[in-house]
């Protein structure tokens, strides 16, 4: 308990389940030897409860336009490329690619665990101009990594897929969305609250040891 990162070459699907129901978030990380799973046990959790949730006033104006919808699992793959094309760094390789595919392929009834593809789309051109790829266990929800369009005319577009990704969960009964390390300003004003590990562990295995 006293580190956070650890590795493994174990691929299998079922290993990463495992490793997400106990709190892991994993990533990837390049060696001499090839790649290796990155699972992480944070030692502090960004985790949004939905009457946090803050709504700014730009993002209210969005809303009442209605140019964007959002959309879960349309866009698989144009998604994936966009995280490639934004990322310089980008820790979503080949063999993680295909991980995520094949667990969003074999949606794991008995572990209650699911990969989803968010998408914001503009209505008029029907432009993927923001989005993110995450996992549900049972009624929680945690994200992997997103993006979102730099282009002025869609200025606030990644906000507003966060906002309306969050009354999309809150509309279906979940009970908190997990955003992973906290230390990113845009969380706290989405209003997330920091959850130290112990604390954040005390509610995911009660939430998880369910599923």
């Amino acid at each position: 308990m006293q580190n956070s990162y650890y590795w493994s070459d174990d691929w299998s699907e079922e290993f990463y389940i495992e490793l997400a129901k106990a709190g892991f978030i994993s990533t990837t990380y390049d060696t001499l030897d090839g790649l290796v799973l990155l699972p992480e046990l944070q030692y502090d959790y960004a985790v949004l409860d939905f009457e946090n949730l803050h709504i700014s006033n730009k993002v209210k104006k969005l809303i009442g336009k209605n140019d964007y919808k959002l959309c879960i699992n349309t866009r698989l793959n144009e998604v994936i490329d966009k995280f490639s094309a934004q990322h310089k760094y980008n820790w979503l390789k080949e063999e993680y690619i295909e991980l995520i595919k094949n667990l969003h392929i074999n949606y794991d009834k008995k572990n209650d665990f699911k990969i989803i593809f968010v998408e914001l789309i503009c209505k008029d051109s029907d432009e993927l101009v923001a989005g993110e790829v995450g996992y549900i266990i049972g009624k929680s929800y945690t994200s992997l990594s997103g993006f979102s369009s730099k282009e002025k005319k869609h200025s606030s577009c990644g906000t507003l897929q966060l906002v309306l990704l969050a009354k999309y969960l809150e509309d279906n009964d979940f009970e908190f969305w997990n955003l992973g390390h906290p230390h990113m300003e845009y969380k706290n004003r989405l209003g997330c609250k920091t959850h130290t590990r112990s604390e954040f562990l005390k509610r995911w295995n009660k939430l998880t040891d369910i599923c």
